[in-house]
């Protein structure tokens, strides 16, 4: 009995320990996820009522906006988001990005060229329950796998996507903080607006300042605001109910919605424009995702977020009907007298919270662009030692602070900046809306007939929305569109110039059969210590290899073709991120090995990467030993054979490996380099704090019987050359257009991506390579 009751408590401890992150993670996600949600009755009615619609203050009017904003609210953000969108998370990420990297790996849609067979056996690869290659529509699949311009299509419209949201980081910022710190004016009647406008910059630049913090410290800090925030307006709507019109429930038919349009007609559309900003920030639940899980942001949602902006509206519209004339300043109107101070105090922190929430789906966004090619590279920065994920941008932050405050100076008017936001948030959640229609077909396995029923019922009202903010661009909407340009450009002309890049090398790989013809020499000096060859080729030999012994014929004794690139999964297992393969014969000393990283892992310095290395070939030497097909002839037709190495488990190692102190041990080994070199070596190790700290071992081949003569050989060659040193080889590229290239092609190649390359971080600061270790060869590419 006592045995039976110890199992039932252990069965109860992992399932309350589960609801407690569950209610901890929904607790955090109110300061990152809802903040722009639950701040949008700050500037919807006001928004709404702005244009020709103040034509129409009346009774009857204010029911068909509150069943509009009831309706709308209920369909996007609930149905869609909440119910059916989240369930579309790549291993817990979401986003345009997550949706786009999920297709293309249960599709072959991806331009990204650098992929192999040997990705798709990541356990992370397929969802589970799924069968590749399997499902409804396959003719739907070949059309768009043939077509290289409908993927070219599919990518644009992702970036587009992408783009929309970083615009979103802009203007969310300045309409949220604007319209919180214009209550100021209800009371203080004599503050000018320029005023306000300038305590609004001030209020945005200290939230960028905060940015470095990390978003679970934010979090912490904003989630209790926010909390507060909710139960107040949810109070105050409740208050406004019973107080003005407890009829007001009565708006929540659709019968007012369809009497608003046969009433006001034309200026009732234009004035969609303003409704649409109840979901805005909708978007940022499924974007922030990878910070949090589906669960808990259902959970704060349903439970907290649903009814408190429900209860707003309706006691909003309640004071609306009876109090039209007080449209401009209406929500601060709605607060009673004795509480308006707090409440306008928490409102102004409340709108700091909500541009958190965009702010940290852009990082998120901008981590994905890059890790899938689609962005220049960018300083990353890893904020949490516990939640993985949780990132800080340093250049994307004061890019977006600039851009906001200009905004805010420039349009000065909540009006203005809310026609902008709401061609952006539309334009996000279409591009969700399509891509969730073809997760529907490729991924979820479903009926074609689902996903047009998807498609028509969402893109149908979230086309009619668009419609109406579309006719605002001369109004500020044209904001929106120019940041999306700009941004896509980028995006798409750094993605066009790797991918130029990646098929020059793949058109000017060096062939085996000269690399053979050369002996185990390969022609030149054999000099001690690795050479580790950067590449982003995944079979053959790179052309800046030839390039380098042409000029330079001496090579390091061991060669290792050093792949490190993204595959489209969110986080590849330290397990299986090291695949590791032969090149030539095994007396040649030249391997090859890839490292996989997923688009949400974060490359940090790490000082074990060479030992990891040298580990890793040595486990593959064993397991090439071991396999008996191992004995036969060299054959150039399998030198992209490759083995996953796992690096966790040390005890399957055919090396000991030991920590050593002082430079006494490593000066009585045979090394290439010299005295004075040396000596350089030591001062750089003292000055660099982050290279001293670095683990020194010293690895060891074991006196073991069943280990073969040339495997040992092997081993104690790969172990000299380690401790020898180890030399960082990468190419310094120039790309330029070929004279043949069209004009477009010339700028893409010759202006835009040569600015972009010139002005971002270099790989091999991206990469963590040592300086003193680094030679850079110069390459001019042709494309």
């Amino acid at each position: 009995m006592d045995a039976e009751a110890g199992v039932a408590g252990a069965d109860q401890l992992p399932r309350r320990q589960y609801y407690m992150n569950l209610l901890l993670l929904a607790y955090q996600s109110f300061g990152v996820v809802y903040g722009d949600l639950s701040t949008s009755p700050l500037y919807v009615y006001k928004s709404t009522f702005s244009g020709k619609l103040s034509q129409y203050q009346d009774e009857e009017t204010v029911f068909g906006v509150l069943s509009l904003i009831f309706w709308t609210f209920t369909l996007i953000p609930l149905l869609k988001y909440v119910t059916i969108v989240l369930s579309a998370d790549d291993n817990g990420e979401g986003g345009p990005f997550a949706l786009y990297s999920l297709l293309c790996r249960h599709a072959k849609l991806s331009l990204l060229p650098n992929q192999q067979a040997a990705d798709e056996e990541l356990s992370s690869y397929y969802r589970n329950g799924f069968a590749p290659r399997n499902g409804s529509s396959p003719w739907l699949r070949r059309f768009l796998e043939k077509h290289k311009k409908m993927r070219t299509v599919l990518l644009l419209i992702v970036l587009c996507g992408a783009s929309m949201v970083i615009g979103d980081g802009v203007l969310t910022p300045a309409i949220s903080v604007l319209s919180s710190m214009s209550g100021l004016q209800v009371r203080a009647t004599g503050l000018e607006h320029s005023s306000v406008v300038l305590l609004s910059c001030i209020v945005l630049v200290g939230l960028f300042a905060l940015q470095h913090r990390g978003t679970q410290k934010v979090a912490f800090m904003f989630a209790p605001i926010v909390i507060i925030w909710l139960l107040s307006i949810g109070g105050i709507g409740l208050y406004n109910i019973l107080h003005w019109n407890p009829n007001i429930y009565q708006a929540l038919s659709p019968y007012y919605m369809v009497e608003f349009f046969r009433k006001t007609g034309k200026d009732g559309w234009i004035a969609l424009g303003g409704i649409l900003l109840s979901m805005t920030g909708s978007e940022a639940m499924f974007a922030d995702l990878g910070h949090f899980t589906s669960a808990s942001v259902r959970v704060a949602f349903i439970t907290v977020i649903y009814p408190c902006l429900i209860l707003q509206y309706m006691g909003h519209a309640a004071f609306l009907s009876k109090n039209t004339f007080h449209m401009p300043t209406s929500f601060y109107d709605t607060i009673p007298e004795p509480v308006f101070w707090p409440v306008f105090v928490v409102a102004t922190l409340a709108a700091v919270v909500g541009s958190q929430a965009v702010i940290s789906a852009t990082f998120s966004i901008v981590k994905q662009c890059h890790a899938l090619g689609c962005f220049p590279r960018v300083k990353v920065v890893h904020t949490s030692r516990w939640i993985y994920g949780q990132i800080y941008i340093p250049e994307i932050n004061w890019i977006l602070m600039v851009l906001c405050v200009a905004v805010t100076i420039a349009f000065r008017d909540t009006t203005l900046i809310g026609n902008a936001y709401g061609i952006a948030c539309m334009t996000v959640m279409l591009v969700t809306t399509f891509l969730m229609a073809l997760i529907i077909i490729f991924v979820w396995q479903r009926n074609i007939i689902f996903a047009l029923v998807f498609l028509v019922f969402f893109g149908s009202i979230e086309a009619v929305y668009l419609s109406s903010s579309l006719m605002k661009v001369p109004q500020g909407g044209w904001v929106p569109l120019v940041l999306a340009f700009i941004f896509m450009s980028v995006m798409y002309i750094w993605h066009y110039g790797l991918r130029r890049k990646y098929q020059f090398d793949l058109q000017n790989k060096v062939s085996m059969r000269s690399i053979l013809s050369l002996g185990p020499s390969l022609g030149i000096v054999r000099v001690p210590g690795i050479g580790l060859i950067y590449t982003e080729l995944v079979t053959g030999v790179p052309s800046i290899f030839s390039h380098f012994v042409t000029n330079l014929p001496a090579f390091h004794e061991v060669l290792v073709f050093l792949c490190v690139k993204s595959v489209p999964v969110p986080y590849v297992s330290p397990d299986e991120r090291y695949l590791v393969g032969r090149i030539g014969p095994k007396e040649y000393r030249m391997y090859r090995c890839i490292v996989r990283y997923g688009y949400k892992d974060v490359q940090r310095d790490d000082d074990n990467f060479e030992n990891m290395l040298v580990m890793s070939i040595a486990k593959f030497i064993m397991m090439e030993a071991e396999d008996a097909s191992s004995s036969a002839s060299y054959d150039i037709a399998n030198e992209g054979r490759m083995a996953v190495i796992t690096t966790t488990d040390a005890s399957g190692s055919p090396l000991a490996m030991r920590d050593f102190n002082g430079l006494a041990d490593s000066m009585t080994t045979r090394s290439s380099k010299s005295e004075s070199l040396r000596s350089l070596q030591s001062s750089y190790e003292q000055e660099s704090p982050s290279v001293s700290r670095r683990r020194r071992v010293r690895f060891e081949v074991p006196e073991e019987d069943d280990m073969g003569q040339q495997v040992k050989e092997e081993l104690m060659a790969l172990v000299e050359a380690k401790h020898a040193g180890v030399a960082y080889i990468m190419g310094h590229s120039y790309i330029k257009a070929r004279r043949s290239s069209s004009f477009l092609k010339k700028f893409a190649i010759d202006v835009g991506y040569s600015f972009l390359r010139k002005n971002c971080r270099g790989p091999s600061v991206t990469l963590h390579i040592p300086h003193i270790s680094l030679i850079e060869v110069g390459m001019i590419y042709y494309v």
